[in-house]
């Protein structure tokens, strides 16, 4: 099995046709970098974020580490509700959708529409630089492993930028 690091959920793999004169071969370009393989003989295999930290269940239990820094947080805690089953429902589904797992959260909510659904609130760099560091203290105590770690703390760090609506 080939693991594609870096790629998120919606791959596509552009084939060409080389001709070197000793043999066709299929290149597919992977962020950047070209892997050439036999016209019939190798079937690409990709691994989502998802499947390497183990599905639904680690998103979960990282949304639970994630609220409960929240739920103390002086900053944050005024901005949710007072009951925080629905965001935090919320939040593991829209996390297992986006690093490849089932669209159970498209098919409850719709399209996420971060910014639109944030709008609402007022996110300035104190609360950005609050939600970021509980969600990365949440990263840091899974049991992900470092490749992955990495990945969601850059995704995080570049969402959390990209809802900062106030100064």
């Amino acid at each position: 099995m080939t693991s594609l690091e870096g790629w998120d959920s919606a791959i596509e793999l552009h084939p060409r046709v080389c001709d070197d004169r000793r043999s066709e071969v299929r290149v597919y370009e992977a962020c950047g970098r070209a892997r050439a393989t036999t016209w019939a003989s190798t079937v690409v295999s990709v691994s989502t974020l998802y499947e390497r930290v183990g599905g639904q269940p680690f998103f979960d239990a990282l949304v639970d580490r994630f609220y409960e820094g929240v739920a103390g947080d002086p900053i944050l805690r005024p901005l949710y509700p007072d009951e925080l089953a629905d965001p935090k429902r919320h939040l593991a589904l829209f996390l297992g959708q986006y690093w490849g797992g089932p669209p159970t959260y498209g098919d409850e909510r719709g399209h996420p529409r971060l910014r639109m659904r944030h709008a609402p609130f007022e996110i300035g760099l104190a609360e950005r630089d609050a939600w970021l560091r509980h969600m990365t203290d949440a990263v840091g105590a899974s049991d992900a492993p470092p490749d992955a770690r990495v990945e969601l703390v850059e995704y995080f760090e570049m969402a959390s930028r990209s809802l900062i609506n106030s100064r």
